[in-house]
C-alpha cells in the first residue's frame, strides 16, 4: 500500500490511478478547523482489508493509531469492515471526522466523472428536445427543471414549495434563473449521477448508485398525480443549457450536515477542451449550511442571499442557471403572465388536485393542494412581479373546467398494464353563443366583419378545428400530444341522439400512468393515440367512482343527448310565418327560410315592431323589428342557435331602409327607452308642432263656448320643429328633393250621426308672408265643433310622412244659444182637477230658434173664462215653470169640461200662448147621504140601503180611484159592514148583508155611521136605526118518545143504548124569535137535514118526526146525530152521541200477549189473556176471583205443572202464564181454553232449545281414528251444526267456532275465523294435515253467551307419507384417501321418505352431486360450483332406487373440497344431503420445478461477481404430475451440475473450479441462494449450457424428474450484457407462444365438439319430426318456433276443455296409503268408461267396493288393527294365483277359434271393460279374483240366448247386462237380488270414468311438440354456438394473433440463432416432454379452459 500526494485530479488508469490491482482513494482531514485545507491520495491494494487500510491512514496522515476518528464517505457513511470493500473503490472520496455527525469546517471539493451513459448513443434516434411547434419552448424548459423538483418533493409530508426567482436585477449580479425546493435533496452521489448524461431512474448497473436509488414505481392515485415525473436523466441539463450557459447545483439532503455544490458550465467545458483536460470531470464543493466563502464574483452577488437562507432549511436543492441567453430575458420579461399561464396549464391537475380548479370554497392542504409552485420576477427599480401558479384563474384547464355544466368520466385499459382515465366535459350554447373556451394556440373565431351587415354569417362550431383530448403522463401535461377523438365520440354519419353541433361543445382531458412512452424531453407521446385506438383497448364509463362495463358509445349518446338537452339555452323562434326564399343572398343561400314575428332569447321576448339597437355594426342601426330569419325548412315553434333579424331603420322618416343583421349583433344590455330617446332626438329634425296667433283679435280659445253667430278672427299660423325653428319645407335629403309645407284649416261639426265639414281652405307659404285664413262669421249651428289646422304635403295633400304624421293641432269649441225672443209650452203633466195645483212647463227659443233660457224675473199673466186662476211662482233656468196654477169653477160631470187657457210673459217679442186644457172635478170634500132623516126603522134580520154622493169643493160630483164609503153598525154585537165603490162614479147605492141581532125578544136601537176611510178630510155622516125582532125559525129541539112521555134530548147530550139495537119514536119542534112555536110546511121541511141516514120520509118530517137511530155494535164505536136546519136567515143543529153497551155473553176470546215462539225446555216469554164477550165481541164483566176454578187448559205435549192463571180485576180478565212443553220434536203446538161453556184455541211455535252441543255433520265415527297421510288433505270437509240438549239443531248464527289441537298437529288453512250461519252450521272446510307419526286428536269447541260449549274429540291416525322425501342417504368409503387427479371412490345415494322406506321410481336426472373448494365464504356451494349427474345403473347394482356416482374425477389441485348431493323435488326445492368435506391430498412425487422460474441467465467468466452469478435466491421442490407441492416428508440433496449440449471438457465451472454441487433438500424444497461461476472460468464463448439440478432422495424408490436451466456463457462484458437483454426478450416470446398455442389448440377441440353437437341435434329433430308425422301433426320449415306455439297453445286448450267436462267419479273415500304396501280402495283401482257398464259391474261388486287391496298381509293387517277390523282388506300375497283366469282367453261361445253361434247383445268379458290408472299387473289380479269370466251384455234377452247355447257346449259365467239384470252362473236370475239399481242410488261407491281418450292423445301430441320444440332451440343454439365460434376464429383479432404466433416463432427462432441455443427445443422445459399420457379433459374442462385461455389472451398476450 503506498501513499500519493495531494493536489489535482487522478486522470488515467496507468500510473498513479488506480492501476491492475490498485485502488486510489482521496482523503479530506476534516477533523479540526487548522487542517490542511487540500486532501491526500492513497492507494489502496485490492486485497487489503479494513483494518490495514486504516494502519495506512494514519501512517499517511501522521495519526497515531490509537487516536479516535471516524472514515466516512461524502454521505456520511461510515466506513467499517463489512463495508470495506463494497465501498471504498477506486476514485472514491473519503473524510476524517471526529463523529459521523461532525460540521465540515471547511469546505471539500469531491472529484466526480459524469460521462455519459451509453444511453447517449443508444436514444439518440429521438428528435431532438425543443422541435417546438410553433411555440416557445422556455416554459417547457423551466416545466423539466419543475419536474425535479416535484419528485423531490413528492415524499414531503407538508407543504411542497417550488420557487423560480429571475434575478434581472443588475444591481445584483448578472441575470440568473434559480429554482429552489423543499425537497429531499441530493447525497453527492446523488448530485454526481445528475450530471451524467442520460442515467434514467431505471439504470442501476454497474457501480451506478442513481439519485433514486431503491427506486419503487409507485402505488396507483386518481390521474396518477403520483409525482413520477423526473425520469430519463435527460431533461434537467438539456432545460439547464438551453435557457443559460451555466449551472451551479445546491443541494443538502435530510439528516445531513453537508451542503453539496456542483457547477456545470459551457465555459468550463470550453476551457478542458482546450487544455485538453477530462471534459466529464469535476469537483463537487461540499460545505457547512450558509457559507457563501466561495462566492467572489460580483456576477452572482444575488447567490449570497440564496445561500444565506439555508440555515433554515432542513433539506433543499437549488438550481441556479446564469449566463441566460438575451432573447429569453426578453421573452420572460414581456410574456410574464403567458408562460406562467402556460406552466399553470402544465401543472394544473398537480396544483389543484384530481378534480382541477373547481369553485371551491375550503382551501385546506391536503394531499393535492400542499404544492406551493411561485414565480417571482426582480427587475431594478420595479416592483417584484410575484405569481402563484395557484392563483391563476385563465388556463386552458382552468377555464374548460369552470365553463363546462357537465362531465362523462371513463377509463381506457390497455394491453399490458397501461391504464389511461378520461374526461369529457360539455360546454353548452347559451342563447348567442358558444361557451367552449378560446385558446390562443388556437384561435377559433374569426375576427369580426362588422361593416359586412348583409353577408350571411354560418355558425361556427365551438370547438373549431381543435383536437378533444390533452394527455397528461402521470399528471404533467404532454403539450405537443393530443388526440383528435374516439370513434364512440366522434359525430356519427346519421342523426343521432344529440344535434351534430353538440360534438363540437366537448372538451377532453386523457390521464395516463407510466405504461406509456414519451420522448425524453416530455414533448410528446410516442404511442398513446395508437395503443388507445387498438381494437383490443377496453373502454369503461366511470360512475360514482366505479367502473361501469357498458357500451360506451351508447352511455356517451345518451350522456351528450341529456346534456344538451338540460343545458344548451338556445333561441326560441315563435310565431311562425311561413317559409320563403330571398333573392337578395348568394343562389346557396336563397332558402328555405323560416319567418317568425318574434323570439325568446335568455328570458328576454323580442317581438316584431319593438324596438331595438344593434352591436358590432358601421354605423349602429337604431330601428323596430320587422322579421326574424332562420335557415332551413322548419314549421312552428323551433329552437335554434343563429339566425337574423330585419329591421325597419327609424326614424323611418330620415331613413326610409331594411337592414337584416344576424340575431346575435342585437345589443341586449340596451333599454328600450334609450332606442326611443335616440329616435325621438332624431325626430326632431322634423315638422313637430303649429304655432297659431289671432293678428285681429276674436281669438278662439280651446273649449270656449260661444253664443250662436259669434264670428272667428283672422288666424297666422308657423310651423315650427322641436327645436323651435319655423320651416316651410321638409329637411333631410332621402326623399330625393325639398317637398313645400301646406296648411290646410278645417272646421269640422262633431254630430251624433257623425262629423260633417262645414268649412275648408289650404294655404301656402308665401316666402315673405306667413301661412294666413281670414276671419269666419257663419258659424251658427249649435253643437261641439274642431277647429283643425294640418300640415300636409305640397303635392300629394299627404298629412304623414314616411308612416308618421305631420304636425297639427286641433281647437275643441262649442256654440251655444243666444238669449230668448220667443216661447213655447212645453210637456204638461195631466190631468187638471179643480182646486188642485198644476205646474205649465215653458221653452224659450233664441232668434237662430235654438232653445234658450230665461235669465230675468217675469211676472206671467192668466186668462180664462168661467174660471178663477192663480199661481205660486216662475222658476229660471234651463226648465223653466210657472208653478202652482190653481183654477177653480163648475164643471158639470166627472168628465170634466174644456178651457182654453191663455199665459202672456210681457218682455218679449212673441209674448202670448194659449194653453188649451181640460178641467175635472177635485178632490172629495164632502158626503151627501140619503134619506135624509135621522131615524130608520128595520126588521132584524133584513138589509138598509143608503144613496151616497161624493162632492168637490166646488160641490161637484167627483170620482177618484180606490174611493170606498163604509157604513158601519154599532149598538149590538156581531153587525155587518156596508161598503161600496164610488171610484168611477162618485155615487152610489150603500147596502150589504142584514142586520142580525141574536136573541132579541123586543125593538133595540142601533148607529149607523158613514164615512170614506181613505178620506180622512171627509167628514163622516151618523144616523140612528131602530131594530124589530124577526119572525123567522130561530130555535130546533129533539125528544124521544117512551109510551106516553117525550124526553127532551139536548144539544150534545149521550144516550146509552143495548148495542146492535134500534131507536124508534124521535121527534122534533122548532121556535121564532119570539119563543112562538113554527108550523112546520113542506117549505120548512125541505130545509131540515139528519147525518144518520140520507133518506128522510117527508111525510113524517111535517108530523114532526125523525129517522130511526141504529146504534153500533161495538161498545167503542159511539154514534153522533146531528139535526140541522138552514134556511137563508139562519142556521141552526142539535145533536147527541149514541153510547153502545154490551149485550149478554156469547163467546170466549183468548189473546198471546208476546212472542208466539217457546223454546223447548223454556217457559213461554209472554202471557195469555182470556176475556168473555157478547154476540159483537165486546168484552162482558163475567170473570171474578172464583171463575178461575172453572177454567181448562189442554194441550198436546203441555207441562201443566208450571202454569199460573190469574184474575186481572182492572181489565176484568184472566192472565195465564207458565206455558211450558215437554221436549219432543219442534212445531207448532195447539192450546185449547175452556170455561163454562165457552172454549178457544190458541197456537203457538215450539222451537230448539239453547245451543248446548256441537254435533260433526257427515263425519265419519268418532270412536274410530282417522287414518291421513301426513302431509295429505282429510277425505270429509270438517262441518258442525250447533245443538240443544236433545239433539234438535240450533238455528242460531254468528257463533264463533275455534278448533283446539296440540302445537305438533298443523292444519292448512290455519287462523281463520269461522262464525255459524242462519242454520247454526260452520263449514271449516277440508284441512291438510302435518303432524308426526301416531294418533293425534282435536276438538271444535263454541263460544255462546259467554259459555263454551265442546264439540266431539276427533281422532286422526297420522301416517307417515311414503312419497315424500326427507332427506339423503349418502355411503362411500369413508377410510379412503383422495389423492390429486385421481378418482373418486364410489358414492351410492338413496333419497328416503317419511317412513324410512326408500323412494323408487325416481329420475335419475333430478339427482346431482356439486363440488367446490372450500372458502372463508361460508358452506353454500358457489354459483361456479362443478356439478355432476349420476352414473347409469350397473347389473350388479342394488334394488330400484339406488342411485351411483362412479368415476368420478378428483380435482387437480390440493385443497379441502366440499361435497354434496340434491335431489331436485320440484323446480323451486332441492332437497340436499349433508356436506361432505374431503381433502385432497398431492399425489406422488414426479419431478424437481422451481418456485418462481427464473429468467434465462447470462454469464461471463470476467471479476464482477454480477456478471458471474447464475442464480440468486433459487427455491426447488417436488411436485407432483399437477403441480402440487408434495414430498414434505423427504430429505436428501440436490446435486447441481453444468452441462453443455455436446460432452465437452471445456463446460464452466462454479466457484472454487467445481462442476458439480450438492445442496441440502429437508421439508419438500431446497433453497440455492446463489450460484456463481468461477472467474475466469473454461467455457466457450456464445454457447448454451445447462445447469441440471438432480434430487437425491433416499426414501423414495422412483427416480424424480431434474430440473434443467439452460444459460449462455459469454467471455466478453459488454456481449454479456447484450446478450442478457436477448434472453430476457427470449423468455417472454417463449411465454406469449405457449399462450398463443394454447388458445388455438383449445378452440380447435371446441369446434369440433361443437360439431358432434350440431349433428345429434339435427338427428333428434329429425327423428321428432317423423313421430310428429305419425300424429299428422306437419311443422313448416320456417316460422317454425311461432308455429309450434301456437299449435301447442292449441293442444293444450283442448286438453283442458276436455278435463274440464265432468266425468263420473267415486265418491267413497278413499283408504289413506300408509306405505307403497296399500293399493287403495277396490272402488279406486279401477275405471270404466261406459256408463250403463260402470252402473252395473259396480253394483255386481258392491260388497267388495269399500275393501282394502294390500300388497302383503303383513300391511293388511297392520290396517285391520289400526281400524279395530272394521275396515275389510285383501292381501295380494294370499291369492291363489292359479285359479286366476287367463285375461287372452276368448269368450266361452269361441271353440277352437270359431264361434259355436251367433250371439246376441254385444258380449264382452266385464274384466275387459276396466282400465287400471296404476299398478296394473297387480289389478290384474285383484279383479280377475273378483269378476273371473263374469260377461256383460245388452240385456236379459240377449243374456237369456247366450246362456242356453253356452251351457250346451261348456261351463257359463255369471253374465251382466247393461240394463242392470243379473243371471249368475247356476243360472238363477230375477228378483231384487238380482237387479241393479238407480246410478244415484249406489251411494257414490261407483267406478269412476276414464280421463277420455283423446285426451291422452291430445296429451301424447303435447308431449312430442314440447320435446320438438326443445329440440328446436336446442339445434339453433348450437349452430349460433358453432357459427359464433367460426366467426371468431375467422375474426381480424384471430387471423392477427395467429400472424403474431408465426412472428414470435420466427423471433425466437432468430434469437436463439443469434445466442447460439439450438432452436430444436420448444419454448420452455414443459414443452419438452409429449402429452401422450395426458387423458383428454372432459367436456366441460375444455371449454372452460378455452374461454380463459380467450381471457389471457385478451389481457396478456
Amino acid at each position: 500500500m503506498a501513499a500519493a500526494g495531494g493536489g489535482g485530479p487522478s486522470v488515467g488508469t496507468g500510473e498513479g490511478g488506480g492501476g491492475d490491482g490498485y485502488r486510489t482513494v482521496y482523503l479530506f482531514d476534516r477533523r479540526e478547523k487548522e487542517s490542511e485545507l487540500g486532501d491526500r491520495a492513497l492507494q489502496v491494494t485490492e486485497r487489503s482489508d479494513f483494518a490495514a487500510f486504516r494502519a495506512s491512514v494514519c501512517q499517511t496522515l501522521g495519526i497515531s493509531p490509537e487516536e479516535k476518528f471516524v472514515i466516512t464517505t461524502t454521505s456520511r457513511k461510515e466506513i467499517t469492515c463489512d463495508n470495506f470493500d463494497e465501498t471504498v473503490k477506486d476514485g472514491v472520496t473519503l473524510y476524517l471526522l471526529q463523529s459521523v455527525n461532525q460540521l465540515l469546517l471547511t469546505a471539500t471539493k469531491e472529484r466526480i466523472d459524469f460521462l455519459p451513459h451509453y444511453d447517449t448513443l443508444v436514444k439518440s434516434g429521438m428528435y431532438e428536445y425543443y422541435a417546438s411547434e410553433g411555440q416557445n419552448p422556455l416554459p417547457f424548459a423551466l416545466a423539466e427543471l419543475i419536474d425535479n423538483s416535484l419528485s423531490a418533493t413528492s415524499r414531503n409530508t407538508g407543504v411542497r414549495r417550488i420557487q423560480i426567482k429571475l434575478h434581472f436585477d443588475e444591481t445584483q449580479g448578472k441575470p440568473a434563473v434559480a429554482v429552489i425546493d423543499n425537497g429531499r435533496g441530493m447525497t453527492s452521489k446523488q448530485l454526481n449521477n445528475w450530471a451524467v448524461y442520460r442515467l434514467s431512474k431505471f439504470t442501476r448497473q454497474g457501480d451506478f448508485e442513481s439519485d433514486h436509488s431503491g427506486y419503487v414505481r409507485p402505488l396507483p392515485v386518481p390521474r396518477s398525480l403520483n409525482s413520477d415525473i423526473s425520469y430519463f436523466g435527460v431533461g434537467g441539463k438539456q432545460a439547464v443549457f438551453f435557457v443559460g450557459q451555466s449551472a451551479r447545483m445546491i443541494s443538502k439532503p435530510a439528516d445531513s450536515q453537508d451542503v453539496h455544490e456542483l457547477v456545470l458550465s459551457k465555459e468550463d467545458f470550453e476551457k478542458k477542451e482546450k487544455n485538453k483536460e477530462a471534459i466529464y470531470s469535476g469537483y463537487i464543493r461540499n460545505r457547512k449550511p450558509s457559507d457563501s466563502v466561495h462566492i467572489t464574483n460580483d456576477d452572482e452577488r444575488f447567490l449570497q442571499h440564496l445561500i444565506s437562507e439555508e440555515k433554515e432549511k432542513d433539506s433543499f436543492t437549488a438550481v441556479v442557471i446564469t449566463g441566460v441567453q438575451p432573447e429569453h430575458i426578453q421573452y420572460l420579461k414581456n410574456y410574464f403572465l403567458l408562460w406562467t399561464r402556460q406552466l399553470a396549464h402544465i401543472y394544473h391537475y398537480y396544483i389543484h388536485g384530481p378534480k382541477g380548479n373547481e369553485k371551491r370554497t375550503s382551501k385546506e392542504v391536503g394531499p393535492f393542494n400542499n404544492i406551493d409552485i411561485e414565480i417571482s420576477m426582480f427587475e431594478k427599480g420595479k416592483t417584484p412581479k410575484i405569481i402563484n401558479l395557484r392563483e391563476i384563474q385563465d388556463d386552458m384547464q382552468t377555464l374548460y373546467i369552470n365553463t363546462a355544466a357537465d362531465s362523462f368520466e371513463f377509463k381506457a385499459h390497455v394491453e399490458g398494464d397501461g391504464v389511461v382515465e378520461g374526461i369529457i366535459r360539455y360546454h353548452p350554447f347559451l342563447y348567442d353563443r358558444e361557451t367552449y373556451p378560446d385558446d390562443p394556440c388556437f384561435p377559433s373565431k374569426l375576427k369580426d366583419e362588422d361593416d359586412d351587415d348583409d353577408c350571411f354569417i354560418f355558425e361556427k362550431a365551438a370547438r373549431g378545428k381543435r383536437p378533444i383530448f390533452e394527455c397528461f403522463w402521470n399528471g404533467r401535461l404532454i403539450p405537443y400530444t393530443s388526440v383528435e377523438d374516439f370513434d364512440w365520440c366522434t359525430p356519427p354519419k346519421k342523426r343521432g341522439l344529440a344535434p351534430i353541433e353538440c360534438y363540437n361543445r366537448i372538451s377532453g382531458a386523457l390521464f395516463t400512468n407510466d405504461k406509456f412512452q414519451v420522448s425524453t424531453n416530455k414533448l410528446t407521446f410516442m404511442d398513446l393515440e395508437l395503443k388507445l385506438k387498438d381494437k383490443n383497448t377496453l373502454f369503461t364509463r366511470i360512475l360514482n367512482g366505479q367502473e361501469q362495463r357498458m357500451k360506451i358509445d351508447r352511455e356517451f349518446a345518451l350522456w351528450l343527448k341529456d346534456c344538451h338537452e338540460k343545458y344548451d339555452k338556445q333561441i326560441k323562434f315563435t310565431l311562425f310565418k311561413g317559409i320563403i326564399t330571398r333573392p337578395d343572398l348568394p343562389s346557396k343561400k336563397q332558402g328555405p327560410w323560416a319567418t317568425y314575428s318574434a323570439i325568446e332569447w335568455d328570458g328576454k321576448i323580442y317581438k316584431a315592431g319593438q324596438l331595438v339597437k344593434t352591436i358590432k355594426t358601421l354605423p349602429l342601426f337604431y330601428g323596430s323589428i320587422v322579421k326574424f330569419f332562420l335557415y332551413g325548412d322548419h314549421d312552428g315553434e323551433v329552437y335554434a342557435t343563429g339566425g337574423e333579424v330585419q329591421i325597419a331603420m327609424e326614424p323611418q322618416a330620415l331613413y326610409d331602409e331594411i337592414k337584416t343583421v344576424p340575431i346575435a349583433k342585437l345589443d341586449r344590455t340596451v333599454a328600450e327607452k334609450a332606442v326611443k330617446k335616440y329616435v325621438e332626438d332624431e325626430m326632431a329634425r322634423l315638422p313637430d308642432r303649429l304655432s297659431v296667433t289671432w293678428p285681429e283679435g276674436d281669438e278662439l280659445l280651446p273649449n270656449e263656448i260661444r253664443p250662436a253667430g259669434t264670428p272667428i278672427g283672422a288666424l297666422r299660423i308657423e310651423i315650427l320643429n322641436k327645436k323651435g325653428e319655423a320651416m316651410q319645407k321638409l329637411p333631410g335629403t332621402s326623399h330625393g328633393g325639398s317637398k313645400k309645407l301646406l296648411v290646410e284649416l278645417k272646421v269640422i261639426l262633431h254630430s251624433p250621426s257623425g262629423s260633417k265639414e262645414i268649412i275648408s281652405h289650404i294655404s301656402q307659404h308665401g316666402g315673405k308672408w306667413p301661412y294666413w285664413f281670414k276671419k269666419m262669421e257663419n258659424i251658427q249651428k249649435l253643437g261641439n265643433y274642431t277647429l283643425k289646422l294640418q300640415v300636409v304635403l305640397n303635392e300629394s295633400n299627404a298629412d304623414t310622412y314616411a308612416g308618421r304624421p305631420l304636425p297639427s293641432k286641433a281647437i275643441k269649441f262649442s256654440v251655444k244659444e243666444g238669449k230668448p225672443e220667443k216661447f213655447s209650452f212645453g210637456l204638461l203633466d195631466p190631468p187638471f182637477r179643480v182646486g188642485v195645483p198644476f205646474n205649465i212647463p215653458l221653452e224659450f227659443q233664441d232668434e237662430f230658434g235654438h232653445t234658450s233660457q230665461l235669465s230675468t224675473d217675469i211676472q206671467p199673466v192668466f186668462e180664462a173664462s168661467g174660471l178663477s186662476l192663480h199661481y205660486e211662482e216662475i222658476t229660471n233656468g234651463p226648465n223653466c215653470v210657472i208653478r202652482g196654477v190653481t183654477a177653480k169653477g163648475p164643471v158639470n160631470s166627472c168628465q170634466g169640461k174644456n178651457f182654453n187657457l191663455k199665459v202672456i210673459l210681457p218682455g218679449l217679442k212673441e209674448d202670448s200662448q194659449i194653453l188649451k186644457i181640460r178641467l175635472l172635478p177635485g178632490p172629495p170634500h164632502r158626503l151627501k147621504v140619503k134619506p135624509d132623516s135621522e131615524i130608520l126603522v128595520i126588521e132584524n134580520g133584513t138589509a138598509f140601503p143608503f144613496q151616497v154622493e161624493v162632492l168637490d169643493e166646488s160641490d161637484n160630483i167627483t170620482a177618484q180611484p180606490k174611493l170606498i164609503v163604509h157604513c158601519k153598525f154599532s149598538g149590538a154585537p156581531n153587525l155587518p159592514l156596508y161598503v161600496v165603490d164610488c171610484s168611477s162614479s162618485g155615487t152610489s147605492i150603500l147596502s150589504g148583508p142584514a142586520i142580525q141581532v141574536q136573541n132579541i125578544k123586543k125593538d133595540q136601537t142601533l148607529k149607523a155611521k158613514i164615512e170614506i176611510p181613505s178620506c180622512k178630510d171627509v167628514a163622516p155622516v151618523e144616523k140612528t136605526i131602530k131594530l124589530l125582532p124577526s119572525s123567522h125559525v130561530a130555535r130546533l129541539q129533539i125528544f124521544s118518545v117512551e109510551g106516553q112521555k117525550a124526553i127532551q134530548i139536548k144539544h150534545q147530550d149521550e144516550v146509552n143504548w143495548i148495542a146492535g139495537d134500534i131507536m124508534h119514536n124521535l121527534i122534533f119542534q122548532m121556535y121564532d124569535e119570539g119563543e112562538r112555536e113554527i108550523h112546520i110546511t113542506s117549505a120548512l121541511a125541505e130545509k131540515i137535514k139528519v147525518n144518520w141516514t140520507p133518506e128522510i120520509n117527508k111525510e113524517h118530517l111535517l108530523q114532526g118526526l125523525l129517522p130511526d137511530v141504529q146504534v153500533p155494535t161495538s161498545v167503542k164505536d159511539m154514534r153522533y146525530c146531528q139535526v140541522s136546519f138552514q134556511d137563508d136567515h139562519v142556521s141552526l143543529e142539535s145533536a147527541f152521541t149514541v153510547r153502545p153497551l154490551p149485550d149478554e155473553p156469547k163467546h170466549l176470546k183468548c189473546e198471546l200477549k208476546g212472542g208466539k215462539t217457546v223454546q223447548m225446555g223454556q217457559e213461554l216469554q209472554g202471557e195469555i189473556v182470556i176475556i168473555v164477550t157478547d154476540q159483537y165481541g165486546n168484552q162482558i164483566q163475567a170473570f171474578s176471583p172464583s171463575s178461575l176454578s172453572a177454567l181448562g187448559i189442554a194441550g198436546i205435549g203441555l207441562d201443566s205443572s208450571h202454569l199460573k192463571t190469574t184474575f186481572q180485576e182492572n181489565t176484568q180478565s184472566i192472565s195465564v202464564r207458565g206455558i211450558k212443553f215437554i221436549p219432543g220434536p219442534p212445531g207448532n203446538k195447539d192450546l185449547c181454553f175452556t170455561w163454562r161453556e165457552f172454549s178457544d184455541f190458541i197456537r203457538v211455535q215450539l222451537i230448539s232449545g239453547p245451543p248446548a252441543k256441537l254435533l260433526l255433520v257427515d263425519w265419519p265415527e268418532l270412536k274410530e281414528s282417522i287414518p291421513v297421510i301426513n302431509g295429505r288433505e282429510l277425505q270429509n270437509p270438517l262441518i258442525v251444526q250447533l245443538c240443544d240438549q236433545w239433539d234438535n239443531p240450533a238455528l242460531v248464527p254468528q257463533v264463533k267456532i275455534s278448533l283446539i289441537k296440540a302445537n305438533n298437529l298443523k292444519l292448512t288453512p290455519s287462523n281463520q275465523q269461522h262464525k255459524t250461519d242462519e242454520r247454526g252450521r260452520a263449514n271449516l272446510g277440508v284441512f291438510s294435515v302435518y303432524a308426526p307419526r301416531g294418533e293425534h286428536i282435536m276438538q271444535v269447541k263454541a263460544i255462546y253467551n259467554k259459555n263454551t260449549i265442546e264439540g266431539p274429540i276427533i281422532k286422526l291416525m297420522i301416517l307417515p307419507d311414503p312419497e315424500k322425501p326427507i332427506r339423503l342417504n349418502v355411503k362411500y368409503d369413508k377410510d379412503a384417501s383422495f389423492l390429486a387427479g385421481g378418482i373418486f371412490t364410489d358414492f351410492m345415494i338413496t333419497v328416503i321418505s317419511e317412513d324410512d322406506s326408500i323412494i323408487k321410481n325416481i329420475n335419475p336426472a333430478r339427482i346431482s352431486m356439486k363440488m367446490w373448494k372450500l372458502s372463508n365464504s361460508g358452506n353454500r356451494p358457489p354459483a361456479n360450483a362443478e356439478t355432476f349427474s349420476c352414473n347409469k345403473i350397473k347389473d350388479n347394482d342394488k334394488e330400484d332406487g339406488c342411485f351411483y356416482f362412479r368415476d368420478k374425477a378428483i380435482p387437480n389441485k390440493v385443497g379441502t373440497y366440499c361435497i354434496q348431493f340434491g335431489f331436485m323435488m320440484d323446480k323451486a326445492n332441492i332437497l340436499n344431503s349433508e356436506q361432505i368435506i374431503v381433502d385432497v391430498l398431492p399425489n406422488q412425487p414426479v419431478k424437481l420445478v422451481p418456485e418462481i422460474q427464473p429468467a434465462t441467465p447470462a454469464v461471463s467468466n470476467v471479476r464482477s461477481v454480477a456478471s458471474r452469478t447464475l442464480v440468486k435466491d433459487l427455491y426447488l421442490r417436488i411436485t407432483d404430475d399437477y403441480n402440487n407441492h408434495t414430498g414434505i416428508d423427504l430429505v436428501g440433496t440436490v446435486m447441481a451440475t453444468i452441462k453443455g449440449s455436446n460432452e465437452e471438457d471445456d463446460t464452466p465451472l462454479f466457484i472454487g473450479k467445481v462442476r458439480t454441487l450438492e445442496f441440502p433438500f429437508v421439508k419438500g424444497s431446497s433453497e440455492i441462494t446463489s450460484l456463481v461461476l468461477a472467474e475466469n472460468s473454461p467455457g466457450r464463448d456464445s454457447t448454451e449450457y445447462f445447469i441440471v439440478f438432480e434430487p437425491r432422495l433416499p426414501g423414495l424408490s422412483r427416480t424424480l424428474e431434474s430440473y434443467i436451466l439452460p444459460f449462455m456463457f459469454y467471455n466478453d462484458v459488454k456481449k454479456q450484457q447484450q446478450m442478457a437483454a436477448l434472453t430476457k426478450e427470449k423468455d417472454q416470446l417463449s411465454k406469449s407462444i405457449i399462450m398463443y398455442r394454447s388458445l388455438f389448440d383449445a378452440s380447435k377441440q371446441l369446434l369440433d365438439e361443437m360439431k358432434c353437437q350440431v349433428e345429434e341435434a339435427k338427428l333428434k329433430e329429425a327423428q321428432l319430426r317423423n313421430e310428429l308425422k305419425t300424429h299428422n301433426i306437419d311443422i313448416p320449415t320456417t316460422q317454425q318456433m311461432p308455429h309450434i306455439e301456437a299449435l301447442l297453445k292449441r293442444k293444450i286448450s283442448e286438453q283442458e276443455e276436455l278435463k274440464k267436462k265432468p266425468r263420473r267419479s267415486c265418491t267413497l273415500p278413499n283408504y289413506t296409503k300408509g306405505s307403497g304396501d296399500v293399493l287403495g280402495k277396490i272402488a279406486h283401482l279401477a275405471q270404466i268408461e261406459d256408463d250403463r257398464a260402470a252402473m252395473v259391474i259396480s253394483w255386481h261388486l258392491a260388497s267388495d267396493m269399500d275393501c282394502v287391496v294390500t300388497l302383503t298381509t303383513d300391511a293388511a293387517r297392520r290396517i285391520y288393527d289400526e281400524t279395530q277390523g272394521r275396515q275389510q282388506v285383501l292381501p295380494l300375497d294370499s291369492i291363489y294365483k292359479k285359479t286366476l283366469p287367463d285375461w287372452k282367453r276368448p269368450l266361452p261361445h269361441y271353440r277352437n277359434g270359431k264361434s259355436y253361434f251367433k250371439p246376441i247383445g254385444d258380449p264382452v268379458f266385464a274384466r275387459d271393460l276396466l282400465t287400471f290408472p296404476d299398478n296394473v299387473e297387480h289389478c290384474e289380479t285383484v279383479f280377475g279374483m273378483l269378476l273371473g269370466d263374469t260377461i256383460i251384455l245388452d240385456n236379459l234377452d240377449a243374456a237369456n240366448h247366450y246362456r242356453k247355447e253356452v251351457v250346451k257346449i261348456t261351463h257359463c259365467p255369471t253374465l251382466l247386462t247393461r240394463d242392470g239384470d243379473r243371471i249368475r252362473s247356476n243360472g238363477k236370475f230375477g228378483g231384487l237380488q238380482n237387479k241393479a239399481p238407480p246410478m244415484d242410488k249406489l251411494r257414490g261407491m261407483v267406478f269412476g270414468a276414464p280421463v277420455p281418450k283423446q285426451c291422452l292423445i291430445l296429451g301424447e301430441q303435447i308431449d312430442l311438440l314440447q320435446q320438438y320444440r326443445t329440440a328446436v332451440c336446442r339445434l339453433g343454439s348450437v349452430n349460433k354456438d358453432l357459427n359464433g365460434q367460426l366467426e371468431y376464429l375467422h375474426t381480424p383479432d384471430m387471423k392477427k394473433k395467429k400472424q403474431e404466433l408465426d412472428e414470435q416463432e420466427k423471433n425466437l427462432k432468430l434469437i436463439e440463432q443469434k445466442l447460439g441455443m439450438t432452436p430444436t427445443r420448444k419454448c420452455n422445459d414443459s414443452l419438452r416432454h409429449p402429452m401422450t399420457d395426458c387423458p383428454i379433459p372432459p367436456k366441460r374442462m375444455r371449454r372452460e379452459a378455452t374461454r380463459q385461455n380467450r381471457i389471457i389472451t385478451k389481457t396478456d398476450v
